[in-house]
């Protein structure tokens, strides 16, 4: 059964006059948006100076950092991978034979010159040096009596009492004691020689490394792998290479006298490990890799350096007094050389040829091209060209805190609007009712 056709009420005037206000506030907000949007200054979002570009006069605007040039003294420095090595290595080997009775150093132990190592059991020596003092007396009391009997024969042949034969065997007997009695004043010399080599001794200063004897080993003289091995650590060397193309500055340098000052840092360049000086270059340069083996010496005062570590070196080779610097990202390359972009007025940027000097890590002395106090572009230089609008990060950071809020004050606004518009449909159904 169908349901019976209800007449449609005829809308008010009332109402149509509301809606018609509503459709026209509505038409008006959009209308206002449109236009902010299309009004906004430049360098915000959507605006012809706005968004990410590439610089170009009258298109978007890069942001970009900037440094300024400074004057200072820049070192001009060498760096290299070095290798430290001892400025002794010793290894303490036994020159007699026999049964080590006592050892007297520990592992790792510093010693000093002369400290005593090792005692072989010197016995032996001591009864080889008796003899031959025994042997030495001996012959010197034999010689004592043929020069008396000599001088004796000389008197009786002054008086041509005695064959001159007699006196010339006298003679010669005289001086074959003399031989003997220096090969035993040697043979005494040898044995208390013997006696002092029982008593091993360091012939050098330094850390001794790990022990390779003990007491009641047999050792033999001249052992390879000797009793102790003896490493100088302080003063210490630092042996690393250099290009043969800086070796006629470094050469100069150090001819001149001055002190060339050589820094050791770790593995990281972060830690200065010693401060020591240029000690010299090697004769030959190695021709598979183009360089020179260079030394220098440390203090290692504080025992930082260890022998065949690895370290990193930084030779300090001039001075350049107030030089004009930019950190060395700001310096680019092209087809027509070396160019920095410089900041001008209107934050507007300028490509500028200059001539690069020595250089460091961090920065780059530039011979001309530059002055003192002129801003040049270190980050963001490859999107630029000649005479391009730029901006720095804080000014961005403004400007899109300044698009976010003018984003939410068109939103708050819709939302105002379109609750107006919820009221007003409400509204009409109720009188339609």
């Amino acid at each position: 059964m169908t349901e019976p056709h209800r007449p449609t009420r005829p809308v008010s005037r009332k109402a149509q006059i509301i809606g018609g206000a509503i459709a026209l506030a509505v038409l008006a907000g959009v209308v206002w948006l449109a236009w902010s949007l299309m009004h906004a200054p430049k360098g915000e979002g959507g605006g012809p100076g706005g968004g990410f570009g590439g610089g170009r006069r009258g298109g978007p605007a890069s942001t970009v950092a900037v440094a300024t040039a400074a004057q200072t003294d820049l070192p001009v420095v060498i760096e290299a991978l070095g290798t430290v090595t001892p400025a002794a290595t010793v290894t303490v080997r036994p020159q007699v034979s026999g049964v080590i009775t006592q050892v007297m150093f520990r592992e790792g132990q510093m010693v000093r010159a002369g400290q005593p190592l090792v005692q072989i059991d010197p016995r032996q020596f001591q009864m080889d040096l008796l003899q031959a003092q025994g042997a030495l007396t001996r012959d010197e009391a034999q010689l004592a009596s043929a020069q008396v009997t000599l001088s004796r024969y000389q008197t009786l042949l002054a008086q041509d009492s005695i064959a001159r034969q007699e006196v010339d065997t006298q003679a010669a007997t005289v001086k074959q004691l003399q031989g003997s009695v220096m090969a035993d004043r040697a043979a005494v010399g040898t044995a208390r020689l013997n006696v002092g080599y029982a008593r091993i001794i360091a012939p050098v200063s330094g850390r001794v490394g790990l022990r390779v004897v003990d007491a009641g080993n047999y050792v033999g003289a001249g052992d390879a792998a000797g009793v102790a091995v003896i490493t100088t650590i302080s003063p210490i060397d630092v042996e690393f290479t250099v290009p043969q193309d800086d070796v006629p500055r470094i050469g100069a340098r150090a001819n001149s006298g001055a002190a060339l000052p050589v820094i050791a840092l770790d593995r990281t360049r972060t830690t200065t490990l010693d401060k020591g000086t240029f000690s010299t270059l090697d004769n030959v340069v190695d021709v598979g890799t183009g360089t020179v083996k260079a030394k220098a010496r440390f203090a290692n005062a504080g025992g930082t350096l260890f022998p065949s570590q690895f370290v990193n070196v930084r030779l300090e080779l001039d001075t350049i007094k107030d030089a004009v610097v930019v950190p060395a990202t700001a310096l680019r390359q092209s087809s027509d050389g070396a160019f920095v972009w410089v900041l001008g007025q209107g934050q507007t940027v300028h490509k500028r040829k200059v001539t690069a000097g020595p250089s460091t890590t961090s920065q780059v002395s530039i011979v001309s091209g530059l002055k003192v106090g002129e801003k040049v572009i270190t980050e963001g230089g490859d999107r630029l060209r000649e005479g391009g609008k730029v901006q720095l990060p804080g000014q961005a950071a403004g400007r899109m805190g300044q698009g976010k809020g003018k984003g939410q004050r068109a939103g708050k606004a819709g939302e105002g609007q379109g609750g107006q518009g919820q009221g007003g449909e409400r509204r009409r159904r109720q009188q339609a009712e």
